[in-house]
């Protein structure tokens, strides 16, 4: 009896060893692979054999054998492949991510091509595809391959290696897979893999380990989102303002390094994050991943809004309940800490869709943090009086909301014909290398216009790029140039939503009284004259920092605003934001019942305020 105790204890152990020690528990076709990867961890107990996923031979008995015919020859998900590996168990994520933004990159694309004179009315993605609109209609996508000109140049040798379709292995402390890779195996910032398979040890570039991360935290986010608008440094409360590598924390640069050779300092982070919130928290799948659908600007893809969770001035949260078991909020809420179930209330996105994680929970809008499991929950602002002043319907959130928004002004670009640089798109060495400086960088005021939707938002130069080329012969075919947008040579703006957002909004007398919020700048003001005072090189009569000016007594735009519908506010705009200080010196509070409804500036004729404002003007001169 104790023998048969023993042996059958002895099992156990085995079993347990084997489910531990790598990718599956199947001896017989992971054979091969374990007796080299022994160690290897699991990808997840949804992923058992190492065949299915990688390809090759796992019944081998060389490492050549075992390895001739695998998918790819270290990362199975890469998009040459991934239709056999990711895409055999999960065709309804990969035709999303096909025809997603992050995959296609055609905002990006579509963007350089308007800012550097390469719009030639085709639809470009990183690579070849035929896919649908949201309307259903058939969409050709051009590779970007085609696109033989510097607008397809920068794309393909400056700005691809976000593109989760190209493995980025060229540069420190953001390097990232291809394909799924890119976000469900993170890498750390060696891209070493440093788990407890002993063949692979130390060896890259690889995932930091085999252990697949099916709901990606915010280290994800930040490797391709630090750059550019540099949404991950805002909303961490960071910023890489200071990139001369100053020295500020014990003679080295700091207080932190990151890709670039940048130095990030601290700055308040986004409240989202200082409550502990993480970017897939707020973002939905369909966000990230894409819907199936191919849009042409990343503000068509996402569907989330601040007014899903908060409510607008007018209208509380939405929301829609679960009928049935197979809905999307249960299915995708299977691996988080709380499962979604039916008869719940979820809420919907600006799309009309449910979130898998907010929901309404006695009767407060509840969010679920995804990978933390801590519920938070969201201040519903429906109907308070600093949301409802009259005049403001057409203010975003991210007017009055934002802390800091990043703002590089003064982008000069040089590429030289004579030098050789990668196009990480066809994957080799070509003549023209991309080099660039900035002038001028600073996070607030930040200028105010109207983007897509009609609504008042902050804008970003995007991008303000003075090109220089060099010919092969050293000779200077373009020197500064700025390029023609919309029949002229002016420089750009758009919209834009930097990621640090406050509790507090901005002060009424401000943004009232300050200039520089309506586009102007740093300035001077004098008896009907706004004057910048950081001039263009190019053109001293237009400041570098802004794109109003104000002359004579009418505001005039100089710059353009990107996106379809988008532009700076008129002189009838500007003059009455302006003429609301006339109240708000004394009416401090939005609560103020002068502020329900659209001010009366007759009432400053009536006796009482003659009264008050005699009493102001004696108070003034006595001193």
């Amino acid at each position: 009896m104790n023998r048969i105790l023993h042996t059958v204890a002895m099992l156990a152990v085995a079993v347990m060893f084997l489910l531990a020690a790598g990718c599956g528990s199947n001896g017989g076709e992971n054979a091969s692979c374990l007796s080299c990867h022994g160690n290897i961890e699991h990808a997840s107990p949804a992923h058992p054999s190492c065949v299915a996923c990688h390809g090759g031979d796992g019944r081998a008995r060389s490492k050549e054998d075992a390895h001739r015919t695998m998918f790819a020859p270290r990362n199975p998900s890469d998009p040459a492949v991934w239709e056999k590996s990711c895409g055999a168990c999960h065709p309804y994520q990969l035709g999303r991510v096909r025809s997603g933004l992050m995959y296609t990159n055609t905002g990006i694309i579509k963007n350089i091509q308007l800012t550097w004179e390469g719009a030639d009315g085709r639809r470009y993605g990183a690579r070849q595809d035929d896919l649908y609109d949201a309307e259903g209609k058939r969409v050709r996508v051009n590779g970007v391959a085609e696109l033989n000109n510097l607008s397809g140049e920068l794309y393909r040798k400056f700005c691809s290696l976000c593109h989760v379709g190209i493995e980025n292995r060229y540069a420190w402390g953001v390097g990232h897979g291809s394909g799924c890779a890119a976000c469900h195996f993170p890498r750390n910032a060696d891209s070493a893999y440093e788990g407890s398979d002993l063949t692979m040890r130390l060896r890259g570039p690889a995932a930091s380990s085999h252990r697949m991360e099916g709901l990606p935290g915010n280290d994800v986010c930040f490797r391709c989102h630090n750059r550019s608008g540099r949404i991950a440094l805002s909303y961490l409360g960071l910023n890489d303002g200071n990139n001369g590598l100053v020295p500020t924390r014990g003679g080295f640069p700091g207080p932190q390094l990151t890709s670039g050779n940048r130095n990030v300092t601290s700055i308040p982070p986004d409240i989202h994050h200082a409550r502990g919130m993480e970017c897939i928290d707020c973002h939905t799948s369909r966000d990230i991943m894409g819907d199936g659908y191919a849009y042409e600007n990343l503000y068509h893809q996402v569907e989330i809004r601040c007014e899903d969770c908060h409510g607008s001035a007018t209208s509380p949260p939405r929301w829609r309940e679960i009928a049935r078991e197979n809905e999307e909020p249960v299915r995708e809420s299977a691996r988080y800490p709380m499962q979604m179930r039916p008869g719940m209330r979820m809420i919907v996105t600006a799309k009309g869709r449910p979130y898998s994680n907010v929901f309404v929970k006695d009767d407060r809008v509840a969010v679920l943090g995804k990978r933390s499991g801590r519920v938070f929950t969201s201040k519903v602002i429906t109907g308070t009086p600093a949301h409802t002043v009259a005049g403001h319907g057409r203010l975003e959130c991210t007017a009055c909301h934002s802390r800091a928004v990043p703002q590089c002004y003064g982008c000069h670009t040089k590429y030289d014909k004579g030098r050789t640089g990668t196009d990480f798109i066809k994957g080799m060495d070509t003549p023209g290398l991309f080099t660039e400086t900035e002038d001028y960088r600073t996070l607030y005021p930040f200028p105010l216009a109207l983007n897509q939707r009609g609504g008042i938002a902050p804008v970003t130069p995007g991008c303000q790029t003075f090109v220089t080329v060099v010919e092969p012969d050293g000779t200077l075919s373009r020197e500064g140039y700025v390029s023609t947008f919309k029949g002229k040579k002016q420089l750009r703006f758009a919209p834009f939503y930097s990621h640090n957002t406050g509790e507090r909004a901005i002060g009424c007398g401000e943004c009232h009284a300050n200039p520089a919020f309506l586009g102007f700048g740093q300035h001077v003001t004098g008896k009907g004259r706004i004057d910048g005072t950081l001039r263009c090189t190019k053109n001293e009569e237009k400041p570098l920092d802004g794109f109003q000016t104000m002359e004579g007594g009418l505001v005039r735009a100089f710059s353009a605003i990107t996106r379809e519908n988008s532009r700076p506010l008129n002189d009838t705009e500007a003059k009455r934001v302006w003429r609301a200080n006339l109240c708000i010196v004394c009416h401090t509070r939005a609560d103020d019942p002068i502020y329900r409804k659209e001010l009366d500036y007759r009432a400053l004729d009536d006796a009482l305020h003659r009264r008050l404002l005699a009493g102001s003007a004696g108070r003034v001169v006595a001193r």
